[in-house]
């Protein structure tokens, strides 16, 4: 079975890269709060934003835990994925609840967005937790996915709340 400590580079690089855009982020929304808070749905966007690219970090770096049984992990990077996917879940409901005004296909896309996020770290962790050398490969495209769908989400926060 692959080892986490084999993964070490890697996990590294994304804990780094979703630190800092999250942090890109946290300011962007900062800058632009007055405006973000004035458009319905945005301050759900924002969150999502925020969680895929913080969930990226935590993730990474739980993995990045030396010593840990594997069943350990795999139970915590299953909690976590299953935690990110709520919490995002809950925001899409919400928006959706809410009359708006924008295009339904914006809903679809951010909610497609987050199960491509999400799923895959519930994924990871279940094969963890049989035994399955295939989980820590799982956690490639949720992170990818991730920062596909907080970077999406940014740049709506970024440059399409200026038109």
């Amino acid at each position: 079975m692959t080892e986490p400590a084999d993964w070490t580079t890697y996990l590294s690089a994304q804990a780094g890269a979703a630190a800092t855009l999250t942090g890109l982020v946290f300011v962007a929304v900062s800058i632009n709060l007055s405006r973000v808070l004035s458009i319905p749905g945005l301050t759900g966007r924002a969150a999502e934003s925020l969680i895929q690219l913080f969930g990226v970090l935590i993730v990474s770096t739980t993995v990045l835990i030396p010593h840990q049984p594997v069943t350990a992990l795999g139970t915590e990077i299953l909690i976590l994925g299953s935690a990110l996917w709520l919490f995002q879940t809950v925001l899409q409901i919400r928006y959706m609840a809410g009359s708006t005004g924008q295009p339904r296909y914006w809903l679809i896309t951010r909610m497609v967005q987050t199960q491509f996020a999400s799923i895959p770290f519930c994924v990871s962790g279940i094969l963890l937790l049989r035994g399955s050398s295939a989980g820590l490969y799982w956690l490639a495209p949720g992170f990818i996915f991730s920062f596909v769908a907080g970077g999406m989400s940014a740049w709506v926060l970024l440059v399409e709340i200026l038109r």
